[in-house]
């Protein structure tokens, strides 16, 4: 019996009208095989262990299961500010969707599928260099607890893929609850295709949003809900340092899921202006451009739903997204720190601990981390940090102070050992840095997959010492800081 016949699996975006998609088989690439599989993300959706040649030949084109029924998404979006109308998944297929044992439905989706209607001027390729970057950043946006699409599988072939130089076509097998984005509703709004969006709006919150429905307003309810993901997973970058990259409103899940890793990087040195594309000449989409982004593309939706929901309702959600991403980010900022209540003092604390670590470029993870370790440390540890001694002192000084004046829910003092160990759980140790994915990338490339697995499971519990993985907490070398990463993949 195959595979296919037992496992559990739909075709609900298939079933819309024409309009939303265009059906088409993935174009097989040259000697496919495999590269890696995620075990643990397979056997939650119910997939063998390991992978099997089945499986390849599934995922891969060269024999497409009747229970799939792939097809090149239609949307359109607003890429660095301009609108673009010809957009749609040009190198991606949906293939099917399918539930978890806990019933969750998600999307297969393989990306690096061959041409569709949507390529434009592209080959509908993906490389293995590209491809091992998305897989690493997914699972280290899980282990950290960021909601994000998550990679199943990727494999290689020895079809020549043409870029700066020559590469090798790769196939990424891609998970996420949906791959409906912002740019999906700009796409009928402007072409005035409004039953459709209705429509596309219905599905949405059936599938994702049944709260909504039998609401007064279930449309502003649905727009609230992705205003509220958005407004969390933006809080979310900016409390891990990282980077996106490429925030047009077709890279925009409405369930706010990270989605679409291109040119992403995680903060070495604190740099509040990093620009991790170097495709991204102006600085449109700079770390501390993001939250501003997000709201941009909110906006940008907003429009695009103003024949579904009432401009009231629309500039009310609006008005609610930076009260709640200051919100989620002044808690997950308050538990790095270790300060669990509210002080008059602590806004001083923040504003000159953030001021000190632009000015001395301190690494960011290493810094939280080091801070964390105040129980097993020296204090000194985190004054060696910083260039400016001094100041550094005064300030950790002030820190400790305020410290001791934590006190638990029964009003007793907290001890040192009790709030390192709760900031330990939300300061990560390990992150991936963009030099880490350097090193799998060229060992990749050379047949050799084994540093990419172990930092796929290394990044899989970012927050546990992992003694015999120390080396991967290291800071950067300079070239690791300084690697130039740009939209093309």
């Amino acid at each position: 019996m195959s595979f296919w016949d037992i496992v559990t699996l739909t075709t609900r975006f298939s079933e819309l009208p024409k309009a939303f998609y265009t059906p088409i088989d993935p174009q097989p690439l040259s000697n496919t095989r495999w590269v890696t599989w995620n075990s643990d993300l397979a056997k939650h959706y119910g997939f063998p262990d390991k992978p099997t040649d089945e499986l390849l030949q599934a995922f891969s084109g060269q024999a497409v299961p009747k229970q799939f029924a792939p097809l090149a998404m239609k949307y359109a979006g607003h890429q660095f500010g301009v609108y673009n109308p010809d957009l749609g998944d040009g190198r991606g297929l949906l293939l099917a969707e399918v539930a978890s044992k806990s019933g969750q439905v998600a999307d297969i989706h393989v990306k690096g599928a061959g041409l569709t209607p949507y390529s434009r001027m592209g080959d509908g390729r993906a490389v293995l260099r590209s491809s091992v970057r998305e897989y690493l950043c997914s699972e280290a946006m899980a282990g950290l607890g960021i909601a994000t699409t998550r990679a199943l599988g990727l494999m290689t072939s020895d079809t020549p893929v043409y870029r700066e130089k020559q590469e090798y076509g790769a196939l990424l097998i891609r998970m996420a609850d949906t791959h409906i984005r912002f740019g999906h509703f700009e796409h009928f709004f402007y072409t005035n295709q409004l039953d459709q969006q209705k429509l596309l709006a219905d599905k949405v919150i059936e599938w994702y949003f049944p709260e909504c429905a039998g609401q007064e307003n279930p449309y502003a309810m649905m727009f609230n809900q992705i205003v509220d993901k958005t407004a969390l997973m933006i809080a979310q970058w900016q409390a891990v340092g990282f980077a996106h990259g490429v925030m047009n409103t077709d890279n925009m899940s409405i369930l706010g899921q990270t989605f679409d890793y291109g040119p992403f990087g995680f903060l070495d040195d604190y740099q509040p202006e990093f620009i991790c594309n170097h495709s991204d000449y102006q600085g449109r989409y700079a770390f501390d451009q993001q939250p501003r982004i997000a709201l941009w593309n909110l906006s940008a939706l907003a429009h695009s739903l103003s024949a579904l929901i009432e401009r009231e309702d629309l500039e009310q959600a609006l008005n609610q997204y930076e009260v709640q991403l200051n919100g989620y980010f002044s808690e997950m900022m308050r538990k790095k720190l270790g300060l669990f209540t509210r002080l008059p003092e602590d806004g001083a604390i923040f504003d000159t601990m953030f001021e000190l670590l632009a000015a001395n470029k301190v690494d960011y993870t290493r810094f939280f981390r080091q801070i964390s370790m105040l129980d097993k440390a020296k204090p000194q540890e985190v004054i060696d940090l910083f260039l400016d001694r001094e100041q550094a002192t005064q300030w950790l000084d002030s820190y400790i102070a305020r410290c001791e004046r934590e006190l638990n829910s029964e009003g007793e003092p907290v001890s040192t050992a009790q709030r390192c160990e709760k900031m330990r759980q939300v300061n990560p140790k390990y992150i991936l840095r963009n030099y880490l994915a350097q090193i799998a990338i060229d060992r990749a490339e050379e047949g050799d997959f084994s540093e990419l697995e172990r930092l796929a499971e290394l990044l899989k519990k970012p927050f546990d010492e992992q003694p015999h993985n120390e080396h991967y907490a290291k800071l950067p070398p300079e070239w690791g800081k300084t690697l130039e990463i740009s939209c093309s993949s």
